[in-house]
C-alpha cells in the first residue's frame, strides 16, 4: 500500500506550486497583527480542495468581532479508515506572520516565486508546507482508493501565530474531537536533515523588569537614584540562575535552562541626565524539572536586595508564562509510527529532542493527547525572503502517508 501511495506523490509537484500560489496569495494575518483574520484564505482552500475531489469539510469556527465574518474558521477534512476508533491527525494552521521590512525581499512575498525546487513567499514554510503536505497525503489516498489504517484527517486551523485561542485551543475546550489514543502529527516545526522529532519543550517565561528612581543631572549623583544602575546590578545577578538551576537533560539542545536579559526600552535621551525609570526583558526558558515560581522567587529576592541597596522600586510581572507540558513519551504509538515513516522515506534513524520554544503540541500535550512535531524544513520561517521546498513537501507527505497506511 505505501509503494503504490508513494509512487503516487512522486507525481505531484505540479500540485505543490499550485495550492502554493493559492495560499501565498492571500495574507491570512490575526487582528494583532493587523489583518482580518483566515477566512478569505479558508474559503478559497476550501473551493481548491472540492475541485479536487474532496468533500466538504467540518468547520468549528471560533467567534471573533474583531474580524469582518466575526468568526475564525477551523476546519477538518475526514477520511474513513479501516478502523475508525482511533484517528491520524495532520494538524496546520492557516495564519502567516506578517512579511516585515519589504525591502530585504528579492521578490513580492504574497505572490509566489518558483525557483527549480525552491518556493518563496511568505507562509510556503510556516505553515504551508506542513498543510500542502497533509493535502498530498490525503489526495493520495482519494485517488488510489486505498484505505488508511484509521480515519485520516487533516486539520487546518486558525490563530497559531498569536496564541491559537482562537484555533486548537477553541477546538480542545468546546469541542470533543480527539480520542486519547489518536496519532497527532503538528509539522510546524523541524530542521534540515528531518531527523529530530519534537516531544518536550522548556517551561516559558518573559519577565519585565521595571526600575524606579530618582532622575537628575548627570553631575549630581548624590541628588538622585539611577535606575539604570540598580536594573544593571541586577541584571549581572541573572548569571547566577546558570548555577542553581543547573540540572543538564541531553533529550534538549541546548541542555540546561537558560536566563537571558534581551529587550532594553529607552530611558533618557541625553547622556548628562541619570534615569530614574529603567525597564529590561528576561527570556527563560526552564527545564521541566523546575517550577517557575522557583527561578522567579529568586529574582524577586535578588531584586529586594538591590532595591535596599540603591533605595529604588523594583516592579516584576511576566508577559508570557507557560509551565512545561507533560511530554510525549518517545515510546509512543504515534512517536514510533513516525519514526518508521521516516526511516522508510529518508533512510535516517530519527531522534526525540526537546526544544525552547513552545509549538501548539504542547496545548495538546496539556489536555493529555499525546503529539509530536516533524518537519523535514530550513527553519526559514518569519525570515525575509522564506522559503520551502518541493522535495520536502513530497518528502512529508509520503513520511504521513506511511503513517497512515502502517502506522
Amino acid at each position: 500500500m505505501f509503494q503504490k501511495l508513494s509512487d503516487k506523490i512522486n507525481g505531484y509537484q505540479q500540485s505543490v506550486i499550485d495550492i502554493q500560489k493559492l495560499l501565498v496569495s492571500i495574507p491570512a494575518l490575526a487582528p494583532e497583527n493587523d489583518g482580518d483574520g483566515e477566512q478569505k484564505k479558508a474559503e478559497a482552500l476550501v473551493e481548491f480542495l472540492k475541485k479536487e475531489g474532496f468533500p466538504e469539510p467540518q468547520n468549528y469556527p471560533a467567534p471573533d468581532d474583531r474580524v469582518s465574518t466575526g468568526q475564525r474558521p477551523n476546519l477538518v477534512y475526514r477520511i474513513k479508515g479501516q478502523d475508525s476508533s482511533r484517528a491520524i491527525w495532520m494538524m496546520s494552521h492557516l495564519d502567516i506572520v506578517p512579511a516585515g521590512e519589504l525591502s530585504l525581499w528579492h521578490s513580492d512575498p504574497f505572490e509566489l516565486k518558483v525557483d527549480g525546487d525552491k518556493l518563496i513567499g511568505r507562509g510556503v514554510e510556516d505553515n504551508h508546507q506542513g498543510l500542502v503536505a497533509s493535502y498530498l497525503t490525503a489526495k493520495a489516498l482519494i485517488e488510489t482508493g486505498l484505505t488508511p489504517k484509521y480515519d485520516a484527517c487533516l486539520l487546518f486551523v486558525a490563530d497559531e501565530e498569536v496564541g491559537s485561542t482562537y484555533g486548537i485551543q477553541h477546538i480542545i475546550n468546546n469541542h470533543d474531537l480527539f480520542g486519547k489514543d489518536d496519532l497527532i502529527l503538528v509539522p510546524d516545526s523541524g530542521e534540515e536533515t528531518g531527523a529530530s522529532i519534537e516531544v518536550a519543550e522548556k517551561s516559558i517565561v518573559w519577565i519585565k523588569v521595571e526600575t524606579v528612581g530618582r532622575q537628575c543631572h548627570g553631575s549630581r549623583p548624590d541628588q538622585g537614584r539611577n535606575a539604570f544602575k540598580a536594573a544593571s546590578n541586577l541584571v549581572v545577578k541573572l548569571d547566577e540562575l546558570y548555577k542553581e538551576f543547573d540540572a543538564v537533560d541531553e533529550l534538549f539542545q541546548p541542555s540546561i535552562s537558560t536566563f537571558e536579559p534581551t529587550q532594553k526600552e529607552a530611558n533618557v535621551p541625553n547622556v548628562n541626565t541619570i534615569p530614574g525609570d529603567d525597564v529590561f526583558y528576561i527570556d527563560c526558558r526552564v527545564l521541566p524539572r523546575y517550577k517557575l515560581q522557583d527561578v522567579e522567587d529568586r529574582v524577586r529576592q535578588w531584586a529586594d536586595e538591590i532595591e535596599r541597596k540603591f533605595e529604588v522600586k523594583i516592579t516584576i510581572s511576566h508577559l508570557q508564562r507557560g509551565e512545561a507540558a507533560p511530554p510525549t513519551a518517545i515510546d509512543s504509538p504515534v512517536v514510533k509510527a513516525l519514526s518508521a515513516g521516516i526511516r522508510k522515506v529518508y533512510n535516517i534513524d530519527p531522534k526525540p529532542i526537546g526544544i525552547g520554544g513552545g509549538t501548539v503540541a504542547a496545548i495538546f500535550r496539556r489536555a493529555g493527547y499525546p503529539a509530536a512535531v516533524w518537519a523535514k524544513i530550513f527553519e526559514s520561517a518569519h525570515q525575509p525572503n522564506e522559503y520551502a521546498l518541493i522535495s520536502n513537501t513530497l518528502g512529508d507527505a509520503k513520511v504521513f502517508a506511511h503513517v497512515c497506511v502502517d502506522g
